[in-house]
């Protein structure tokens, strides 16, 4: 997928994986506050992400990484983690997510991504994909309160 921004190639991801959650936005802060909040995906996607009380990542160099998500029952699952500036992919046995960025104008076209990798489920996310959409609207918007609270 050379030659598309991040955002763009989320989105032919998500259209590629039939994802249940798909949703882009303008989020009114500059790019290098807003992957600041993305990228740290231990200390904020608890915040971002309803469903995960905690996330892991196990530390060394390099966007290759691996990390524990804990919910809130209980359940655990581990992810491979692709970390890049503007773009970021976390694949478990059963999820994919992403989420994705740019600078536009004096903000930031911020995008994400959740989907199921059992092709079998397919039907059920095409019925959950708009309840997917506004969830994804509201992580969007939760990126943006977490940014204006860290720039302070």
């Amino acid at each position: 997928m050379t030659g598309l921004d991040p955002v763009r190639r989320l989105r032919v991801m998500a259209a590629g994986l039939n994802a249940v959650m798909y949703a882009e936005a303008y989020v009114e802060a500059p790019f290098a506050e807003v992957w600041a909040v993305a990228s740290d995906l231990q200390g904020e996607l608890p915040h971002l992400i309803p469903t995960v009380r905690a996330f892991h990542v196990s530390p060394g160099a390099g966007d290759r990484k691996h990390a524990w998500a804990y919910g809130p029952l209980g359940h655990r699952a581990w992810f491979d983690v692709l970390l890049q500036p503007g773009w970021c992919l976390m694949q478990s046995r059963y999820v994919v997510g992403g989420m994705a960025g740019v600078p536009e104008g004096c903000g930031t076209r911020f995008a994400v991504l959740g989907g199921l990798r059992q092709s079998g489920l397919a039907p059920a996310q095409g019925l959950l994909r708009p309840l997917g959409r506004l969830r994804g609207l509201r992580m969007i918007d939760r990126v943006g309160r977490r940014t204006s609270l860290r720039c302070r």
